[in-house]
């Protein structure tokens, strides 16, 4: 008898771990969801900075477009086709070229 009860608390220890341990691992809030929510979270990081470069790059534009007269002329040759006084405007043409025989 006496050997059966420290079988049977031994038994209901195990039992006990074993739970805490599905618990651990599978739960709500457990090991997996935890893993997963730090690769989202490195995710995330990464999209912001990725965002705030981009950014950073559009509050140098601004900066430039406010303070140079520089950046506006490049916007308006390369936006509007700007071409000043005595200048010589060249097209090149990037289509394939293709030859048909007559």
């Amino acid at each position: 008898m006496k050997y059966f009860s420290q079988f049977i608390l031994l038994a209901f220890a195990v039992a006990v771990l074993l739970g805490l341990q599905y618990q651990h691992w599978f739960g709500e809030n457990g090991r997996f969801e935890h893993n997963a929510l730090l690769a989202q979270i490195d995710n995330q990081q990464q999209r912001n900075d990725n965002q705030a470069a981009a950014n950073d790059l559009l509050r140098t534009d601004v900066y430039d477009l406010k303070n140079g007269l520089e950046a506006v002329e490049e916007h308006a040759r390369l936006d509007l086709g700007l071409i000043k006084p005595n200048e010589t405007f060249v097209q090149v043409s990037t289509a394939p070229i293709t030859h048909s025989r007559r």
